[in-house]
């Protein structure tokens, strides 16, 4: 049985500089994660395509370690976070588009694959929590963004890599 857990929500900043904090994992995307979320530790690059991060999450009463890599399949757009370590097939996306009047529309959903009692739990219980996990995190995001844009309104091209925000 396939699961998907999903929250969007608009973002008060233009979608490039959106998606370069979301896909910075050194120095920008911690910076709106949930507290639900700790101990992230990047091991291999830290911004877009070939990150490899791991992090533990807390949720229902339990925390699970996860490690994931990074992929862009529409760099700029889509950004990609899949589970190394367990046969689920767990794959968090993050999309980003732009919308009217420079802002953007963000999306969270993840997939994964489950099955029998374990598998009605987590439908029951796993889904709706990061739905409302998603929802904060893309709240922590808009407002992360706010602030940023009034102390560094900057965005410059690095090399080969996309857009780095200063």
């Amino acid at each position: 049985m396939k699961i998907t857990a999903s929250a969007e929500r608009r973002i008060e900043a233009p979608a490039s500089r959106v998606y370069a904090y979301i896909a910075d994992f050194r120095q920008h995307h911690p910076n709106f994660l949930p507290s639900a979320f700790s101990d992230l530790v990047v091991e291999q690059g830290g911004v877009g395509a070939g990150t490899v991060h791991r992090f533990s999450l807390a949720l229902g009463g339990r925390t699970a370690s996860t490690r994931v890599r990074v992929d862009e399949p529409e760099p700029g757009r889509l950004l990609t976070e899949s589970e190394l370590d367990t046969a689920r097939g767990m794959v968090t996306t993050f999309t980003v588009d732009p919308a009217p009047r420079g802002m953007s529309h963000v999306r969270i959903e993840t997939t994964w694959e489950t099955s029998g009692p374990r598998g009605l739990v987590e439908r029951l219980v796993a889904q709706p929590m990061l739905r409302r996990l998603y929802a904060e995190e893309l709240r922590l995001l808009d407002a992360y963004a706010h602030e940023r844009s009034r102390t560094s309104p900057r965005i410059v091209p690095s090399a080969g890599r996309g857009i780095v925000v200063g």
